[in-house]
């Protein structure tokens, strides 16, 4: 009897043991699932992030708000070398100590972590230690992890994040990190291109004007404030001409008396560029072809009424001497751009148009 009672309880500790097993297994399970759910739920927060109609910095902080929400982490932040300097790009710490964080390459351990590739975990036993790389600080960190971050193999900065306790990131899953900083370096991979044109957009000397780049950054977060925009693009057709009959000094001081009259006559909530040589961009946002259609008319008649003279021959217009002055001509193209689309698309098609047209066109076509 005792025997069976025995063999009895065996079974049912065997039992018991077997089935929290599988419960432990189905709440790992479960758990992988939602992890799996949570970075599906960044990786798309990250990609509305990009798309958004900001700059490159307001990305990454965007992005790096996403990470200390999502995965509740108390403290994080995201340096980026940009080829000359060590910065840091966004942050929950405290500016003060952003001097210390960006130059964290400097310090021995951290440098170990850079040349082999590898993340470093640095904290502390008690409150009263302070984690190495901290100058001035107590209080704030007792834990870390750094991560280095390479594109392609090559190195661009480094991601860091921090905890107020002491050991705090023993048992943290570094599979989960490592796809996180994986994210960030495809997120810093995909910006890149933005910051390039953002850092390549120049003044022109004689218009003033910004050059094409500007169109595809700060232009083109005013521009996709709104759901559809008219792009006006036209030429100079005749400047070539000017340039040769006269001198490159006329042709100069035409494009810039068109580009002053233009500025002077159109609304700040515009955006307006020297596209290319002869050609200028005008982006009406927020704004229907019919709705441009009397203000483009009157801008062309009152621009070929325009008579240029070089700034040295204004004494003798004074004394009624007779003096040479060049007439500008214009053929404009309008189309429509939709937010969301290509917007490079939509000046190519433009572009194109005029050079495909004759030379002695001279109208505004809708396309």
């Amino acid at each position: 009897m005792l025997i069976g009672v025995v063999v009895a309880l065996i079974v049912v500790v065997i039992g018991l043991i077997i089935y929290n097993l599988i419960i432990h297994k189905k709440i790992q399970s479960f758990r992988n699932i939602n992890q799996k759910i949570t970075n599906l739920s960044v990786v798309q927060d990250f990609m509305n992030a990009i798309g958004e109609t900001s700059s490159v910095n307001d990305k990454i902080t965007k992005i790096n708000d996403i990470l200390i929400e999502k995965y509740e982490i108390k403290y994080s932040t995201i340096v980026v070398f940009d080829g000359a300097e060590y910065k840091v790009k966004a942050s929950n710490v405290d500016r003060r100590h952003w001097d210390s964080l960006s130059s964290l390459h400097n310090i021995d351990m951290f440098k170990d972590s850079i040349s082999s590739a590898t993340p470093k975990y640095v904290t502390v036993n008690n409150d009263s230690e302070r984690l190495p790389y901290q100058q001035m600080e107590f209080g704030r960190a007792k834990s870390a992890i750094f991560f280095p971050l390479y594109i392609d193999n090559v190195y661009i900065g480094y991601w860091l994040i921090e905890s107020g306790v002491p050991h705090d990131f023993d048992n943290v899953d570094t599979t989960v990190l490592e796809v996180i900083k994986g994210n960030i370096v495809s997120v810093l991979k995909t910006v890149v291109h933005q910051k390039t044109i953002e850092s390549i957009v120049r003044t022109d000397l004689y218009s003033g004007l910004y050059s094409e780049e500007y169109l595809y950054g700060a232009g083109k977060r005013i521009i996709d404030q709104y759901t559809t925009s008219t792009i006006c693009m036209f030429k100079i057709i005749n400047l070539e001409e000017i340039n040769k009959k006269y001198s490159r000094e006329m042709g100069n001081e035409v494009v810039t008396q068109v580009s002053t009259y233009v500025s002077k006559n159109l609304s700040q909530d515009y955006v307006f560029v020297r596209y290319m040589g002869p050609k200028f961009v005008i982006a009406f946002s927020g704004v229907d072809l019919p709705g441009v259609a009397d203000f483009v008319n009157d801008l062309k008649s009152a621009m070929e009424n325009l008579k240029v003279t070089l700034p040295d021959q204004d004494d003798d217009i004074e004394e009624n001497k007779e003096v040479e002055f060049a007439v500008p001509k214009f053929n404009f193209v309008l189309s429509t751009y939709y937010k969301g689309t290509g917007l490079e698309e939509v000046l190519k098609k433009l572009e194109e148009y005029l050079d495909k047209a004759g030379k002695t066109e001279s109208d505004i076509t809708n396309i």
